[in-house]
């Protein structure tokens, strides 16, 4: 199966470099809304069968396009959101940029328990992941499109696929519309088969370091 991580168009809190992982969360901007327009597009070549968003508006939003021009319905679930930033949410300092991206990556490195202060541990964001990748991988679906966030996708995809490197995910941040390709099932393990960087068809902006935050690129290598 073919999972394509897609990262949500961008919104204020992107713009303003904020940390912003709460429900219902930021909308999407008008150039946000233009990224989510040009996905189906990009998209087009895919045999997609399935859409996934996240329960944060800014998912179910970028994925609308799409499910309008492939006449799927997106499933929404929890399981896909951001990681919680907690006692940091809202944030943009880039201190409290370091310490969410330090955590997640620390996580990615086998360090399960350790816990954005005040939000989640690995433990718990894994087992919700995983939970909604096994629910779409039972559906026998052979591509299916998982609408998320930026700091999910590189924290998971680091864990969970066989040749991409902490150092990588930590590096290269995931634009507004850009994607992560992967391939396998979560029985026989995952590999990255594409990395965009920028954004799927659609107009491209500076990339950030986390789901809502800009700040220069951090080393958190667990």
């Amino acid at each position: 199966m073919r999972l394509i991580l897609v990262r949500h168009g961008q919104t204020s809190s992107n713009v303003g470099g904020l940390l912003d992982t709460a429900e219902p969360g930021a909308d999407l901007t008008d150039l946000g809304r233009e990224q989510a327009a040009a996905l189906p597009a990009a998209l087009d070549g895919e045999p997609i069968d399935l859409i996934v968003a996240s329960t944060l508006v800014r998912t179910q939003q970028t994925a609308f396009p799409l499910a309008t021009a492939t006449g799927l319905e997106t499933l929404v679930r929890p399981g896909v959101r951001e990681i919680r930033a907690g006692d940091l949410e809202m944030r943009g300092d880039l201190p409290s940029v370091r310490t969410y991206l330090g955590t997640i990556f620390e996580w990615s490195a086998g360090n399960l328990d350790v816990r954005v202060p005040g939000g989640e541990s690995g433990t718990e964001f894994f087992a919700r992941y995983d939970e909604v990748v096994a629910e779409v991988a039972a559906t026998g679906v052979s591509t299916a499109v998982v609408v998320s966030h930026g700091a999910a996708i590189r924290s998971w995809v680091a864990a969970r696929t066989d040749n991409v490197s902490i150092e990588h995910a930590a590096t290269n941040p995931v634009t507004n519309t850009g994607a992560v390709v992967v391939e396998g099932s979560p029985a026989e393990g995952w590999t990255t088969l594409t990395w965009e960087g920028h954004a799927l068809g659609g107009p491209a902006v500076e990339e950030l370091a986390a789901d809502g935050a800009a700040a220069d690129t951090v080393d958190v290598q667990g």
